[in-house]
């Protein structure tokens, strides 16, 4: 048992994450990287883009891709900025959020956000893929339900996840959105969420992190006490 927990612990390691809070929205931009190489990504760059570029070089990580959990503009207002910056690639959502980034201006412009760009990512994400950042390789869930292309990104090794505005701390993604459905969402939660197992820790587009059995046991949208 003390082995195990031991492995656990270096396997949990691998990895460094800082929180940066971006636009109105208080959004979850995320750098990810890995510590053993330093090589990094930003997960979900929705504008802020000098503030992004900062922590980087703060955080002192070589970015080499930008990773969309979905294309709502609070977390993709800055992306195409970004890739223009640091010359990497972007990678997700699903294509059923093509909608969203061919929109991004018009969106922007309904929330006072200027400097923002419809763009193309370089790849889009489906089930069943991976993506990878230094020794780091990370599974893709397609997700629907916030938005139709939402996905999360899942470290099994680490126990850990990135899920995007698809469940929060005590709450869920909002489905009263164009391409939102709430059955639909709480479906996906429920089955390709909650089977990775209660020790897997996430984090959000917005709030504090948690656990997936914190959320089963507590969440009013999944315990059906709302």
């Amino acid at each position: 048992m003390a082995k195990q927990s031991e492995n656990q612990a270096k396997e949990q390691a691998r990895a460094g994450a800082l929180i940066i809070p971006v636009t109105l929205f208080e959004q979850n931009c995320t750098l990810f990287w890995c510590l053993t190489t330093k090589k990094a990504v930003v997960i979900d760059p929705g504008g802020d883009v000098p503030k992004i570029l900062a922590a980087i070089k703060q955080s002192n990580v070589t970015v080499e891709k930008i990773w969309l959990t979905h294309g709502h503009i609070d977390h993709v207002g800055g992306a195409d900025k970004l890739r223009e910056e640091l010359k990497v690639p972007i990678e997700g959502p699903h294509i059923a959020d093509k909608f969203l980034l061919d929109n991004v201006v018009n969106s922007g412009a309904r929330f006072g956000m200027s400097g923002v760009r419809n763009f193309t990512p370089d790849r889009w994400l489906d089930e069943g893929d991976q993506v990878s950042i230094g020794e780091l390789t990370l599974d893709i869930l397609h997700c629907p339900g916030h938005s139709p292309g939402s996905v999360v990104f899942f470290q099994k090794e680490m126990r850990f996840a990135h899920v995007g505005d698809v469940l929060f701390n005590g709450s869920v993604g909002r489905s009263d959105i164009p391409g939102g459905n709430h059955d639909t969402l709480i479906k996906s939660i429920k089955d390709k969420l909650l089977p990775l197992g209660d020790d897997v820790g996430f984090f959000c587009g917005h709030g504090a992190r948690s656990t997936i059995g914190h959320e089963r046991m507590t969440n009013p949208f999944l315990t059906g006490t709302v």
